[in-house]
């Protein structure tokens, strides 16, 4: 989140490029036709995928709207982080100043592109946050990602499907295969077929000791009849089984970084969406259909020594907030506000909602 605006300010008396543009009101709501450099992606390049996610869930909001039974959910996603407040954050080692999210209002709603992307992030951020300890415990350990699947089904049986997913997913933890597993963070993705039905997956992440490359090796056929078996179906599933290298670590690495380098695309493909937002809008049969059909229905799963990794059950707005890594620097509490423009689908100023230094955070 480099902070790019015009003349970067140190004098925090003035949040924003120059004590001009800080006191300047913010244009109109909807107003278009001004050139003033005052949007988030102005003041911080990196920031952009604010505006490409909240201009989905405004999308998504969209279709709820026109359904009557998901008005609620359209009504909490159009509150969903219609104002962002950010902090000033002095980085010592590049003497680079940055904007960090301090403050945010979320709706949860599952669907809700904003909150599936920084729910995506928490749980990645959480997940190396436990690494350290992981390593220290299990030095040894080696890692796996695990795709699972079956056949497409229409979107009307995908909640049926999916209880059979999870009916055969316990019983592949009670195989022998599975037992010298070490811990294991499952997730559950639904994407749209071309014609319009339903392709559930696992994505797994695996940690395994080292004798699995040995005596305990499971080969790939052998996954595709275990998880045939486990779903008690007639046709041989896709499986998709892959090592994570390992590596070696660096000069001034630790065993932690050399890990979580190894790591980065296996946590980043199992922590990602749960529908891919592209899904969501491109039929809104088949998406409000998803929307009935996994109803209170947990897409999350872990076990073993990865059980208590991702507090899948903890999920507040700071969390959120603080789902881009743990708040680094300094903070005096002064706040610089940009809320949402549904007219040109970007986050721009909005100085009447700042917070000065020392103001309640």
């Amino acid at each position: 989140m480099e902070v790019l605006a015009p003349s970067c300010v140190k004098d925090k008396r003035y949040i924003g490029s120059s004590p001009e543009a800080a006191a300047a009101p913010a244009a109109p709501l909807g107003d278009s036709h001004t050139t003033a450099a005052d949007g988030l992606t102005d003041y911080s390049p990196s920031d952009a995928p604010w505006d490409t996610h909240r201009a989905i869930a405004d999308d998504v909001g969209g279709i709820y709207a026109g359904a009557v039974e998901f008005e609620r959910y359209a009504a909490r996603m159009d509150a969903c982080s219609g104002v962002l407040r950010f902090g000033w954050v002095d980085t010592p080692e590049t003497g680079e100043t940055r904007l960090r999210l301090r403050e945010a209002h979320f709706c949860r709603v599952r669907h809700c592109p904003v909150c599936q992307w920084r729910r995506s992030l928490m749980w990645q951020a959480r997940f190396y946050q436990s690494l350290p300890k992981l390593v220290e415990e299990h030095p040894k350990a080696r890692w796996m990602f695990l795709t699972l699947t079956v056949r497409n089904c229409p979107i009307t049986e995908l909640g049926d499907t999916l209880t059979a997913m999870n009916a055969a997913w316990q019983r592949l933890k009670d195989r022998k295969e599975f037992r010298p597993v070490l811990g294991w963070v499952r997730t559950t993705e639904a994407t749209r077929g071309r014609d319009g039905s339903a392709h559930p997956h696992f994505h797994a992440l695996l940690m395994v000791p080292p004798s699995w490359f040995t005596r305990d090796y499971v080969k790939h056929s052998r996954w595709v009849e275990l998880w045939g078996d486990c779903l008690r179906v007639d046709y041989a599933p896709n499986v998709d089984v892959r090592v994570v290298k390992p590596r070696a670590p660096k000069s001034g690495q630790t065993p932690t970084d050399a890990t979580a380098a190894a790591l980065q695309g296996a946590v980043a493909e199992t922590l990602k969406y749960s529908t891919k937002p592209a899904d969501m809008v491109a039929d809104e049969s088949w998406f409000l259909g998803l929307t009935r059909q996994t109803h209170r229905r947990r897409f999350v799963a872990t076990g073993g020594a990865l059980k208590d990794v991702l507090k899948v059950d903890e999920e507040t707005d700071a969390d959120l907030v603080l789902a881009d890594g743990p708040a680094e620097g300094e903070d005096d509490g002064s706040r610089l506000a940009f809320d949402w423009r549904s007219g040109e689908r970007r986050y721009r100023r909005a100085p009447e909602a700042d917070k000065p230094a020392g103001g309640d955070g």
